[in-house]
């Protein structure tokens, strides 16, 4: 296979052998379908045949098998956790704890994959190498390397046959939803399967993500609270990122030691202004906040690490986030249709309009009032398991929705630093740190600003509209 060294537009032969094979597929769906088909199977026939089900081992055992098999599956199942109602309550609970934290490969796998990605000589072109990966994720491990200038580095490298294990567990993913659908017609997971296909694929695209880190080191470059790794093209391609490290503790060490307020309001206020300064300023958001994408420094500096999620929003959709808001305040019944419409949600009625704002009020709960607050009233996550059942019986009721496919990663991102904020126990005015973050808020602006960042980081527009 060519050795490429250097960053640039992807091709058929960037992937080689990796590409989608039929053969890879087959055996990737055999593996799935051996740890997790008698599971479905338990839950088809406790659906259809009066089964009794424990639904409590039968989720372990769910979350036991998903975590065990790397890839997109593990990954899909963390963001489905945090739709309202995509998943019973207790599978949603389980599968949110999965921190994509599966073992590594060892150190032949890691020389052979280097040797296709650099060249023979590829030890050479650094001081030195980690053989022990510093950590394993869903669809590739990290190692720990030293630059010949002494800088620390991160090297990112991604497992083998990705992109049929990809294609594999999409098509199991499809499946899994069709199932669902049958027995349960309120979320029409259509868009949502979409969205998550789409996003998937691009985490395949090292280079898309080297671009991602180049857009974001431009978009946050005067936020003193967030750090990003350095891209170091010459030693990345297409499924090898290499970076400078970033020194941090995860996020439960750090709360572990901190035991001030004020500490604990620093880093949420970081970890506020990390995620939602790219999207109310550029219409972009990182779609993936669980705990294994961050680090924390010392002086509550929040250190970004992962961007292969990330999600690019035409401007009218952010206007549609903020005229929401606006028309939650306001009681403004016309504003908040158009900013549902706006989103993607289609034949409103008065009925679906105040389903809709059940879950509404619940997100934006935090940004209402003018007054330093928790994120939510409760920290075991039951209210909110509540108030996500409230919608899914008045949508049922109405006979059902479909999600636009938006609305998963930016339902994700709320979410996941929700529970952050919970787990920090921030007492911050959410409403006042929001609203600066809007002041003067102009579509336009927002457009221009957008088109200019994103050609400038290698990127393309988003679709319109």
């Amino acid at each position: 296979m060519a050795c490429r060294t250097t960053l640039g537009p992807m091709s058929d032969e960037d992937y080689g052998d990796e590409n989608a094979r039929l053969s890879g597929q087959v055996r990737r769906f055999a593996k799935v379908s051996a740890s997790v088909g008698g599971l479905a199977a338990q839950v088809v026939g406790a659906r259809m045949l009066g089964v009794k089900l424990d639904r409590g081992r039968h989720s372990a055992a769910l979350k036991a098998a998903l975590g065990g098999l790397k890839g997109p599956l593990m990954k899909t199942a963390q963001i489905l956790a945090t739709i309202p109602d995509a998943l019973p309550p207790e599978y949603a609970e389980d599968l949110r704890q999965l921190q994509s934290n599966a073992p590594a490969m060892g150190w032949p796998f890691v020389r052979r994959r280097m040797r296709g990605e650099l060249g023979p000589g590829w030890q050479g072109k650094y001081a030195s190498f980690g053989r022990e990966a510093a950590a394993a994720a869903s669809l590739g491990q990290v190692h720990r390397a030293t630059a010949s200038d002494g800088r620390i580095l991160a090297c990112k490298l991604q497992y083998p046959d990705m992109a049929s294990i990809v294609e594999a567990d999409l098509r199991q993913l499809k499946l899994a939803f069709s199932i669902y659908r049958r027995t349960d017609r309120t979320i029409d997971p259509s868009e949502i399967y979409r969205e998550l296909s789409e996003r998937l694929r691009e985490e395949l695209d090292y280079v898309r993500e080297a671009r991602h880190i180049n857009l974001y080191r431009a978009i946050l470059k005067n936020e003193a609270g967030v750090r990003l790794p350095e891209v170091l093209p010459e030693l990345s391609t297409s499924r090898l990122l290499t970076m400078t490290w970033l020194e941090g503790r995860p996020l439960l060490d750090f709360i572990a030691g901190a035991g001030d307020i004020e500490r604990r309001n620093l880093v949420a206020m970081n970890m506020f202004r990390a995620w939602y300064v790219p999207f109310y300023g550029f219409g972009v958001i990182h779609g993936d906040p669980h705990l294994g994408n961050y680090t924390i420094r010392g002086d509550g500096t929040v250190n970004l690490l992962d961007f292969g999620c990330i999600r690019v929003f035409p401007p009218s959709f952010v206007k549609g986030v903020i005229d929401l808001y606006v028309a939650l305040c306001d009681g403004d019944r016309d504003l908040a249709v158009s900013a549902y419409e706006t989103w993607g949600f289609e034949n409103i009625t008065s009925e679906m309009l105040e389903a809709l704002n059940i879950w509404a009020r619940f997100i934006y709960a935090p940004l209402l009032e003018d007054k330093p607050q928790r994120i939510m009233e409760s920290e075991s996550g039951v209210y909110g398991a509540k108030v996500a059942h409230r919608t899914h019986v008045a949508l049922r009721r109405l006979g059902g929705v479909r999600p636009p496919r938006e609305f998963v990663l930016m339902d994700r991102a709320a979410i996941g630093l929700g529970s952050v904020f919970m787990r920090l126990k921030a007492e911050i005015n959410w409403h006042r740190l929001f609203n600066e973050l809007i002041e003067g808020f102009d579509v336009d602006k927002l457009a221009r600003r957008q088109e200019k960042a994103l050609k400038q980081a290698g990127l393309p527009p988003p679709p319109p509209p």
